[in-house]
């Protein structure tokens, strides 16, 4: 019977489901395990800068792909990677964290290892990470050890959150069957119960019966948990009103007819807030009701006729229907509900400036204009990355063509986050569709935090667009609290020089301050082909922002300063 290692049989896993890119460091304890990246033909190493950059981009590669894999060593590297690990667990990202541990006999010795407390604990990590895990495995079995790599690679695609894998590095060589490999991993959702799905579907059927006036509204988890093309066809079948919020951005093609805009709260454009508010009937789809997402929880609905569809869970106004999943309800319901909805008159949707407005070449920039004209650039299959801040904020004025896939950890809000995020889709990207673009909106504050990164970038030629917004410091900590302290001061850059310094031959990097320098710049066709990694520094005055952050940073404030 032929066999294969432990360590050989993870990463063919890995490259069944497309995963073809590891991110993570070497560390002493995982060493062995990495050798076997390069038994498997297709499969490479990233090789990052440090653990927490390569959990931003295992996250980053994970949005495109549907999943993916971080390789760490025992204590000091996991620990490391455990803020990126966090995030995708808040934000529903299937990251599989694999840590090479200490072997079994070294833990059972409690020696006094290396990278431990001390204390002789060996599972001190694990315990830590469990938190932040939709499920856990520590292989201390050979017998066992393919079935529970199956179940943490199955558990990790379909949970679309976390999940640790400990391997101890004396079991990395141990052998398996490799005809194990020839039987798929089982990826199938279980089926809702048929009673519980049929009272949902019909529930909603009635409501969307005796309703005039209602809408969708799409978030992160229509994205993550797979429903994009069910959402879609819901819209085409009914011709409701659809509207995204922050975290769902690019859930729905903005080039649809029935598009309205983006909600959130109070911070919505008027007619948006009028559009969503006044609607009998909300529709939404994979819901992720963050402070950031829907404008401090500002969300006003006149209406208590909400259908909340979820990964694993289905709410129809206050009943609660567990383990009543999305992707099957939306899926029988787009079937059946053209009947029902044929009487539905469809409403006037709120429009939106597709560009910015004309203005004098030398006008200098200011974000109000950038996000709009930012749509003059951008075009379809493009990955747009937003960091927490001005550019967060900012994207949601920018009208997306179809088949743009949005990247703003919204809830999470690690600052740093899309550098390494950048890195990771830029891997993605290049295996999904060389020609793919991928389009980083970065502050000059956030950037310092992550920078190295763009180093890995560079050593493997990927060609992704880094739009440094350069308005020297943390504009959204200025607008939140301390204007002109100096804890919101950084230290200015030389951004133009930081692709030689980390090692670019073949480059761009330009510096614009004008509307006209900008328009220039994004309209020439030699700057629209993803032809080489460029870094464009977009000089902006210091206290400016859009106009839903400045609104953001005045409800957070206030919030703050509430004493209960």
């Amino acid at each position: 019977m032929s066999e294969i290692t432990i360590g050989h049989y993870l990463f063919q896993r890995l490259k069944q489901v497309e995963v073809q890119t590891i991110f993570g460091l070497p560390g002493d304890f995982n060493l062995t395990l990495l050798d076997k990246i390069y038994e498997v033909p297709g499969m490479r190493w990233a090789g990052n800068a440090n653990e927490l950059n390569a959990a931003y981009a295992a996250d980053g590669y994970a949005r495109l792909k549907g999943m993916s894999c971080v390789i760490t060593t025992f204590g000091v590297g996991e620990l490391s990677a455990l803020n990126g690990i966090a995030g995708s667990y808040a934000e529903h990202v299937g990251v599989l964290h694999v840590v090479g541990v200490p072997s079994i006999s070294a833990q059972a010795k409690q020696l006094l290892l290396h990278h431990t407390l001390g204390n002789g604990d060996f599972t001190v990590f694990h315990r830590m990470s469990a938190n932040i895990s939709e499920s856990t495995a520590m292989i201390t079995d050979v017998a066992t050890a393919a079935r529970e790599i199956d179940r943490c690679i199955r558990t990790c695609y379909i949970s679309q959150r976390p999940v640790y894998l400990g391997l101890p590095a004396n079991l990395v060589d141990a052998k398996v069957p490799a005809s194990l490999l020839e039987t798929p991993i089982d990826f199938s959702l279980k089926p809702n119960d048929a009673e519980a799905e049929n009272e949902v579907v019909g529930t909603v059927l009635e409501m969307i019966a005796n309703s005039k006036n209602p809408v969708i509204l799409s978030d992160a988890c229509a994205s993550r948990h797979d429903v994009k093309e069910e959402t879609k066809r819901l819209i085409d079948v009914t011709q409701f009103p659809a509207f995204v919020t922050p975290m769902g951005k690019g859930s729905i093609d903005e080039q649809h007819p029935r598009f309205g805009g983006v909600y959130v709260g109070t911070l919505s454009s008027p007619e948006v807030k009028e559009a969503v508010e006044s609607a009998d009937l909300i529709l939404s789809v994979g819901a992720l009701l963050s402070d950031f997402n829907t404008g401090s929880f500002s969300y006003s609905y006149k209406t208590k006729n909400i259908v909340e569809f979820h990964s694993d869970h289905t709410k129809v106004r206050n009943a609660t229907f567990p383990g009543v999943q999305m992707k099957f309800v939306l899926k029988k319901l787009v079937d059946v509900v053209g009947d029902v909805a044929k009487n539905y008159v469809p409403v006037p949707v709120p429009t939106q400036p597709v560009h910015g407005s004309d203005v004098d070449p030398a006008t200098p920039l200011r974000q109000e204009w950038i996000w709009r004209e930012v749509a003059r650039f951008l075009r379809e299959g493009d990955v747009v990355i937003t960091e927490t801040g001005t550019s967060a904020f900012g994207i949601n004025q920018t009208h997306f063509p179809n088949d743009t896939y949005g990247i703003s950890q919204v809830l999470w809000g690690s600052i740093g986050f899309t550098t390494g995020a950048c890195l990771g889709a830029a891997f993605a990207a290049e295996e999904i569709d060389p020609k793919k673009r991928v389009i980083l909106f970065i502050g000059d504050g956030s950037l310092q935090l992550t920078v190295q990164e763009i180093s890995t970038m560079i050593r493997w030629g990927l060609k992704p667009y880094l739009f440094v917004l350069n308005n020297d410091g943390y504009t959204i900590e200025r607008l939140i609290h301390g204007e002109t302290a100096q804890y919101n001061d950084i230290q200015p850059w030389d951004h133009l020089k930081l692709l030689p310094t980390f090692g670019a031959k073949d480059y761009e990097a330009v510096r614009v301050s004008t509307a006209g320098e900008w328009q220039q710049l994004t309209q020439d066709k030699a700057f629209s082909e993803n032809s080489k990694i460029r870094m464009i520094e977009v000089m902006l005055p210091v206290m400016d922002a859009p106009s839903n952050l400045v609104k953001q940073a005045q409800l957070t404030a206030a919030t703050n300063a509430k004493q209960d």
